[in-house]
Formats: structure tokens, C-alpha cells, sequence
């Protein structure tokens, strides 16, 4: 049986920003599952402008803020704050907050001047956000998805933001009321690190989120926006990750450094 190899080059529209001197290009797109043969697209784009940082280093750190905000930091010094409400925890503002429009937990409307770059989730003047910026030696993009909780539902109101960095590619699902659809995992791609709400109430069920997780099977799993909830009652949705607890808020890593199995990192505060 012939072998089927495909190589594709994709280059994303969206939000223009002043850092992007042409159009960013994603290393961690899938393509289409239902194609033959194929699960991922190789993405080789000599001159891209997503690259290994400029001191040689490869590492990204992530650290625990609080509620649904982590605070990525690229290699080159890039801080990315995930569902920033105003609060980074402390010291100078990042350089990239994502929001997410389902709770005022999740975003802000007076972000700090000092942030350069504010990507919402949603389209302030209607139909999905749409943002494929290069930061630096960060890539950050969104694939829209609905809020649909407790009798409210507005179309695109909610974004999953995928950031991508030193070879890394880091999930973080927002506020998800929902399944995901075939389309939705395609315009993902690879995800080497999700991060997960566990509170099973006012976003999907541990069930739901166990069924996103084990799909798309990410090396490390971070949860987030757990409240009260008991962390077991997420985990038992995915017996075969393993599970690591830490009593530091931060975690460092790179492409080389992920575990063989899929692990669920609990950083201090989570």
C-alpha cells in the first residue's frame, strides 16, 4: 500500500500586531483526521518567524497565578497571562494577556497600559475572535468556541488560546461549556500542555473534561479553576495519566523535558 506523506505550510490570518513582520506560522496544527494515513501536519518554514530564542535556550517556565491564570514565560522573556482579570501577581505587567468573556473573573475592560499586546476571546463587535500574532519568540492564536451555561448562550464567546513557544505547544481552554468538535481538535493541532478547568459546574463536567484531556492526550496536564472541587473527582476521569503534585507554583520546561507519560502536574495553589 502506497505510503501517504503530506507536508503543509500553513499560515494563519488574524489580528495584526506591530511585532509580525509576516504572517505566523504554526508548528503545531493538525490536519484533518478523517484524511488517510495522516494525523499531523509537518509545518517547515525555514525562515518562520516562531524560532528558538535568541539566547539559545529552549525552556519555558509556567507558574500558577490564580483561578484560570497561568503566567508563561518564553525563553527570550515573553509573559503571556492566561484569563487575565486584572491581577498577574504582582511585578510588571505581562506583554500578552488573553481574556475570556463568560465571567468578569476572566477578563478585564481596563487592562494595564503597560500591556502591549490584549487578546479577548470574543469579537466586541460580533461574529469570532480571530488572532494569530508573533510576540517575540511566541506565537499566540485562538480557535473560538461558545458559551453555553445555565440557560445563556452567545456564539464564539469563548476562546481557547494555544501559545506556542520554544517548540512548545501550551492549550489553555478558557472557560469551556462544551464538546469539542472534529473541527474544533483539527484547528487545534498538537497540544504538548493543557491547561484544563476541573470545577465540573459552572464550565463542562469532569467527565467532559476528562474526554478533551484523554483526546487529546497532552504530555502535561495543568488543571485550573477548581474552587472547592475535589481534585480526585477529575483525575479518576483519566486513570491512566500519571499524577505528580508539586509545592512549587512554577514548573520548567522544554520539548526534551516532557514526560514519556502523561502526567497531571498540581503546582502549589491549584
Amino acid at each position: 500500500m502506497r505510503r501517504l506523506t503530506l507536508t503543509l505550510l500553513i499560515a494563519l490570518g488574524g489580528t495584526a500586531h506591530a511585532q509580525a513582520q509576516e504572517a505566523p506560522v504554526s508548528t503545531c496544527l493538525a490536519i484533518a483526521e478523517r484524511l488517510p494515513g495522516v494525523r499531523y501536519a509537518s509545518l517547515d518554514a525555514p525562515e518562520g518567524p516562531v524560532r528558538l530564542a535568541q539566547n539559545g535556550r529552549d525552556e519555558v517556565t509556567i507558574t500558577y497565578v490564580h483561578h484560570a491564570t497561568y503566567m508563561i514565560e518564553s525563553a527570550d522573556g515573553v509573559r503571556i497571562a492566561t484569563d487575565y482579570s486584572g491581577y498577574h501577581g504582582g511585578g510588571e505587567p505581562p506583554d500578552v494577556v488573553t481574556m475570556n468573556k463568560a465571567h468578569s473573573t476572566h477578563y478585564t475592560d481596563f487592562p494595564d497600559p503597560g500591556i502591549s499586546t490584549v487578546l479577548r476571546g470574543w469579537n466586541p463587535e460580533g461574529g469570532p475572535a480571530k488572532h494569530a500574532v508573533t510576540v517575540g519568540d511566541v506565537l499566540i492564536r485562538n480557535v473560538p468556541t461558545d458559551i453555553n451555561r445555565y440557560g445563556t448562550f452567545e456564539a464564539d464567546g469563548n476562546s481557547i488560546f494555544i501559545v506556542e513557544a520554544s517548540g512548545l505547544c501550551i492549550g489553555h481552554l478558557g472557560h469551556l461549556h462544551h464538546k469539542l468538535t472534529e473541527e474544533d481538535y483539527a484547528a487545534i493541532g498538537r497540544l504538548d500542555v493543557l491547561m484544563v478547568p476541573v470545577d465540573g459546574s459552572w464550565t463542562m463536567s469532569q467527565a467532559g473534561m476528562g474526554e478533551i484531556a484523554q483526546r487529546l492526550h497532552s504530555s502535561l496536564v495543568l488543571p485550573m479553576h477548581r474552587f472547592r472541587t475535589p481534585i480526585g473527582r477529575f483525575l479518576a476521569q483519566i486513570p491512566d495519566f500519571a499524577v505528580e503534585r508539586r509545592e512549587e507554583a512554577s514548573i520548567t520546561l522544554s520539548a526534551r523535558s516532557l514526560p514519556r507519560q502523561p502526567t497531571v502536574v498540581l503546582l502549589s495553589g491549584v
